[in-house]
């Protein structure tokens, strides 16, 4: 038997009373009040919180976990404001030396440059070596001409950019997907560095939606010791047919993970994203990848199997399309983002028991964005409240690595609308402190006796912290069933 005895801790949606809480073999087995429990062993793990807040382990519900881990090792571009700071970063790199022989950068955001990416750039920043920029939204790659021609090489086809360089959705999804072929042993090294650093923020879980197929990968590493987080690992339609000749799920526990990892949903994604500028609108603009009667078949196909949906929709038109498609199929399931929505299109993610499952912290990076190419509209874009007032279930998470894989960040954007001294963006549309709580744990408030002891241990009360308390939230310990997978104290 294993036991955890957590001493004076005020329990998250409660009055805050201290309490003692004791788990016992990954179970909460007892609450009471402060000082009242003992250790029944000597043996026992015993938490001196001191009046420290208790609460559920928190979930990101929608990461791209192997991206997330690579971006942590690439050079990060969001700060430049222009295609020139750009190049020009990437140019000091270029000059200290590479290790790879690719120069790759992350996290560019053109929506409001003054003037557009040009291939030029990045021929003169790095020559000899092929260099690839990665959108911050992971809908578009930014190349050189070496890129191209190395990539469309690797790929078996030819790379078409224009004098820009930029390669958008599907081309830009494989070129990401090349870059993503490291060896196992370093990338399975680098993910479990990952896994650390999401449990030290209080993450216990993560809905992993990686473009390649990652259940048997995932399998491999928890097989191997990485165990600081529980992972629902998702499938896209390119591998729905192995997903369905085994058998798979959602929600099957992986035998050999310690119940560890679960098969995920079924993803497939409508559109294209604001910020690469192919989101599909009402007003005609964008990209719809999938014809509704071809969306209506796969996904049926794979409900039938056993998967549950996650669509992907930015857009107005694809957000529509998306919850017509839930309609006619008859099921359950998640619209991913949900950026954009028509007024109409609110009541029908309760009445068809869709949740919108949203990522806070793009409203930030995104607002002046969205006020630029959605001018006129943005009271209906990123509508948090308005979907919680109209009875739908708000998830929360980041979509790693477009924002950071940090609940904290997640939450302060949901109830705050604000960052770095602005003002609310459209305050009308913050979420309660306890929806978005809710929506970044697995829907409970509180630690109470039964529960699976996923665990966050914090210094202050989360259901009353400001925003800017909340971006940068201590978290003092971290536990998986009990089991400590972070903790300072």
């Amino acid at each position: 038997m294993s036991e955890v005895l957590l001493r004076t801790v005020r329990r998250v949606g409660t009055s805050g009373a201290p309490a003692d809480v004791r788990v016992t073999d990954g179970v909460v087995t007892a609450v009471a009040p402060a000082g009242t429990l003992d250790a029944t062993s000597t043996d026992t793990d015993v938490l001196q919180a001191d009046g420290a807040w208790l609460g559920p382990g928190l979930v990101d519900h929608h990461t791209h976990f192997d991206q997330w881990a690579l971006v942590r090792r690439r050079v990060d571009v969001s700060a430049a404001d222009s295609a020139e700071a750009t190049a020009d970063l990437l140019a000091v790199v270029a000059r200290t030396g590479v290790a790879d022989r690719v120069l790759i950068g992350h996290g560019y955001r053109d929506g409001m440059w003054p003037r557009p990416a040009r291939r030029e750039l990045l021929d003169r920043a790095a020559p000899g070596l092929p260099v690839v920029v990665v959108s911050a939204d992971l809908h578009a790659v930014w190349c050189n001409a070496l890129a191209l021609s190395h990539f469309g090489a690797v790929l078996g086809r030819p790379l078409v950019a224009g004098e820009d360089g930029v390669l958008r959705e599907q081309d830009a999804f494989d070129v990401t997907g090349a870059l993503s072929q490291v060896p196992d042993e370093v990338l399975d090294g680098w993910v479990a560095d990952a896994a650390e650093a999401a449990a030290a923020r209080g993450v216990t879980r993560v809905v992993d939606l990686e473009m390649r197929f990652g259940l048997d990968r995932w399998t491999r590493r928890m097989r191997g010791g990485t165990d600081a987080l529980r992972v629902s690992s998702g499938v896209y339609a390119a591998d729905l047919d192995t997903a369905i000749a085994r058998g798979l799920r959602t929600g099957d526990v992986v035998a050999g993970t310690r119940g560890l990892l679960t098969m995920g949903p079924f993803k497939v994604i409508t559109d294209g994203s604001l910020g690469t500028r192919t989101a599909a609108l009402a007003d005609g603009s964008g990209v719809l990848a999938w014809s509704f009667d071809d969306l209506v078949a796969i996904t049926r196909r794979a409900v039938d199997a056993g998967l549950v949906p996650a669509v992907h929709a930015i857009g107005d038109r694809a957000n529509t399309l998306a919850l017509d498609v839930f309609e006619a199929v008859g099921t359950r399931g998640t619209i991913e983002h949900a950026q954009l929505l028509a007024d109409a299109d609110l009541a029908r993610f309760a009445r068809l028991g869709v949740a919108a499952s949203v990522q806070p912290e793009h409203a930030m990076d995104d607002r002046d964005i969205a006020d630029h190419h959605w001018a006129g509209v943005t009271d209906r874009a990123f509508a948090f409240a308005s979907l919680a007032r109209a009875g739908a279930r708000v998830l929360l998470g980041s979509d790693a690595p477009v924002a950071p894989l940090d609940p904290w960040v997640s939450l302060a954007a949901a109830v705050g609308r604000d960052r770095d001294g602005r003002e609310p963006w459209h305050p009308s549309e913050r979420l309660s402190a306890l929806t978005a709580w809710t929506g970044s744990t697995d829907g409970r408030v509180g630690v109470a006796v039964g529960d699976v002891a996923d665990l966050v241990l914090v210094e202050s009360d989360p259901l009353t912290a400001s925003s800017t308390a909340l971006r940068t939230m201590p978290v003092l310990a971290t536990a998986v069933a009990g089991r400590w997978t972070h903790r300072d104290r």
